[in-house]
């Protein structure tokens, strides 16, 4: 049997968390192949929460309990960590809520999605099959799927559902090579930045639908500015697609920049014009792409360096081919007076997104 510690952090949850550990060991019967451990981090609840556990602990032997601080979920979690490192070595760890929102009925299906393969699963309101409560008010819902699809289309992932439900089956040797980024997060953002260190990390990723379901009891502990100007700052700060595209700007002046003293100071012809400052661009994208925006997928070695640079060359070249085409195509037709907005037009709705998909998958290639 491989061993799986389910962490569950608490504070004030007295109404449901008899529920839910009942919940959890009655499930062991369903999953032969795995001895469910289950580990209360409690944050100093006032309710009785802890002289809850304390009582089932004599029931269950696999019921652990960690005292905390009031720190932040984060936190919370990363010092359950430390506990299942030291104390029970697990193979795989899962996290779940407290306050009933998360079905524990589902956790079979997140050990089968394991057994297949996964290293990281996550339960998703989002897909076929998922949903969040049909009395949620609107600002919930906004707060909710708009920061899924802030951070879907900030990393460019857009095959990934969920990014925010804390309900997740994640193996424990992702967990420790996980550590040190997620020390420096404490609130709920925590929970996208350990998708994110996964999936630059090669982490094999799988969904399961889940119904969110509305708390049984107590308070949400979400505050919502906090918790979506952390999250929107995470992700202008870690998404190599938003480094991209600011990269792309700065590409953007010196193409333009080199363009306009070509075509309006030494009088050259538009392509001619076009394609130097294009190549010029060029060279400072690699040099900047591969030093900030991949930078967790940085080339490494001379040759490496080289090769990958004709390469990058060679994929950037139909880009040229398509400024020089459609910028020269378009004064033909409305006037070579307007050059500047084609030129606007062509890089913002048709080079980058062609540019930012092809150099990864020829150039900053996933690390296997």
């Amino acid at each position: 049997m491989k061993k799986v510690v389910i962490l569950c952090p608490t504070y004030n949850e007295k109404g449901f968390i008899a529920d839910l550990i009942d919940s959890i060991f009655s499930l062991q019967e369903k999953v032969p192949l795995w001895e469910l451990n289950l580990l209360i981090i409690d944050s100093h609840s006032k309710d009785g929460t802890i002289d809850i556990v304390k009582k089932l602990q004599k029931k269950y032997s696999h019921l652990y309990l960690l005292e905390t601080e009031k720190e932040g979920l984060g936190k919370a979690y990363l010092k359950g960590f430390k506990y299942c490192e030291e104390k029970l070595n697990p193979f795989l760890i899962m996290e779940i809520d407290g306050d009933g929102q998360h079905d524990p009925n589902k956790i079979p299906e997140f050990l089968k999605e394991i057994e297949k393969g996964a290293d990281f699963v996550v339960g998703t309101r989002y897909s076929k099959g998922g949903s969040i409560p049909k009395n949620w008010g609107l600002h919930r819902k906004v707060l909710s799927i708009g920061a899924n699809m802030t951070i879907k289309l900030g990393f460019m992932k857009l095959g990934i559902t969920e990014w925010t439900n804390g309900y997740r089956a994640i193996k424990f040797w992702l967990v420790k090579k996980a550590f040190n980024h997620l020390k420096n997060y404490s609130g709920y953002v925590f929970q996208v930045a350990f998708m994110d260190f996964a999936i630059k990390n090669n982490a094999v990723m799988a969904e399961i639908p889940v119904d969110f379901k509305e708390r049984h009891s107590g308070v949400s502990k979400i505050n919502a500015f906090q918790y979506s100007s952390q999250t929107f700052l995470y992700v202008f700060t870690h998404s190599p697609f938003i480094k991209y595209v600011l990269v792309g700007l700065s590409g953007f002046a010196v193409d333009f920049g080199i363009s306009y003293i070509g075509i309006e100071k030494v009088k050259m012809a538009v392509w001619v014009a076009t394609v130097i400052s294009s190549e010029m661009a060029i060279v400072s994208n690699f040099l900047l792409n591969n030093y900030w925006s991949f930078a967790h997928k940085k080339l490494k070695g001379v040759n490496n360096f080289i090769l990958s640079f004709l390469k990058f060359n060679l994929v950037s070249s139909g880009s040229v081919l398509i400024q020089a085409g459609g910028i020269q195509g378009l004064a033909l037709l409305f006037g070579k007076k307007f050059w500047y907005i084609y030129k606007v037009l062509i890089i913002a709705f048709v080079i980058i997104p062609y540019s930012y998909i092809l150099y990864n998958k020829f150039i900053w290639k996933n690390k296997s």
